[in-house]
């Protein structure tokens, strides 16, 4: 008797086991880049099994770009993905019947740089006329160029602009060749030290400090999934607060989940890096007072204002049209704690 209660038990373990996996839901998630420290809080819970306690089965993919990013989220390719909010509504504005919307802002600053060298006379915004820039010019970060000069008053017929690829602007930068190019701060600053170049030479202008109120990547999900698998998108957030939570805590231990999946990477540049992020576009006065995940309404009419200066919108987009906050989990999960609310240390 014993041994038939056993098996029974036994049996009644494996169907609920086989009924748990049957009941998960797969979500496909995209990055906007390749695996670098900054994909730390999304690949985390990854491997620590906080989406599987969601009842999620998830994979994360690195992405070429930014729009490659986007058109796999619009196309159903993948359900959710990380990608620039200010991307993601040119994208919207010039396919309207792609609405893929944003459900949680990641980076509450944008990454958006201006980058020089004091060796080449650049030390400030003024410092650009009558010198040489280096951008691609279909860059997201170079389209924000007006925004930048319109901020800072910079006579934009002064300043010479090379068209150059998106794989040469540090190299050139660190040559010499240019005097300062357009970028991600977290991007160039890292790869120009590891060139050789001496930080202090490194003038890194990020343009949120410098006029620009727009914010940065934000967490996409294909409106189709969202209506049909509405858990699953809460689930993914909450397992991502968790996991960006985690990141913000210790990114030592965090960044060991990025370095296993490339044997490119180095540690301490991509430790660096991650911190680079957490300290200037994670945790902002707005989070602190906020908590993670949400857009202020105000400021973002304003940014939509900046951004009506580079992109002539069919239809300007008010913020529910872009941004759904439903999904967000509960507020008390999304506040920071005592420890990151004062800071983060480097």
């Amino acid at each position: 008797m014993n041994a038939w209660r056993a098996a029974a038990a036994l049996l009644l373990a494996a169907s609920l086991a086989s009924g748990a996996g049957a009941a998960e839901t797969s979500l496909r998630f995209t990055l906007d880049r390749k695996f670098e420290g900054p994909a730390a809080p999304f690949l985390l819970p990854l491997d620590k099994g906080y989406y599987k306690a969601e009842g999620l089965n998830v994979s994360v993919d690195p992405a070429a770009s930014v729009r490659e990013a986007i058109e796999r989220v619009a196309s159903g390719e993948y359900d959710m993905g990380l990608a620039d909010i200010n991307t993601m509504i040119k994208f919207r504005d010039e396919n309207p019947k792609e609405p893929v919307k944003a459900v949680f802002m990641v980076y509450n600053r944008p990454p958006y740089a201006v980058i020089g060298r004091k060796s080449r006379g650049v030390n400030s915004p003024k410092d650009l006329e009558g010198r040489m820039l280096g951008a691609p010019i279909d860059s997201d970060s170079f389209t924000l160029w007006p925004i930048f000069l319109k901020a800072n008053g910079i006579d934009a017929s002064k300043v010479a602009i090379e068209n150059i690829g998106f794989q040469v602007r540090n190299p050139m930068l660190a040559a010499g060749q240019v005097d300062a190019i357009t970028g991600l701060s977290f991007s160039s600053y890292i790869d120009l030290k590891d060139k050789g170049v001496p930080a202090g030479d490194i003038v890194v202008m990020l343009m949120a400090d410098y006029g620009l109120n727009l914010y940065g990547s934000a967490i996409i999900v294909n409106p189709a999934f969202a209506e049909a698998h509405p858990d699953a998108v809460k689930g993914f957030l909450r397992a991502f607060v968790r996991g960006l939570k985690s990141t913000v805590a210790s990114p030592e231990s965090a960044i060991g989940y990025v370095l296993e999946r490339t044997d490119s990477a180095r540690k301490n540049l991509e430790l660096e890096r991650l911190k680079m992020v957490i300290r200037e576009n994670l945790i902002t006065p707005e989070v602190r007072a906020n908590g993670y995940g949400g857009i202020d309404g105000e400021r973002f009419a304003q940014a939509m204002d900046q951004l009506a200066q580079t992109h002539k919108f069919k239809s300007k987009p008010k913020l529910d049209e872009v941004f759904d906050p439903s999904f967000l989990p509960a507020e008390r999960e999304r506040k920071l704690t005592a420890g990151q609310a004062t800071g983060v240390r480097d």
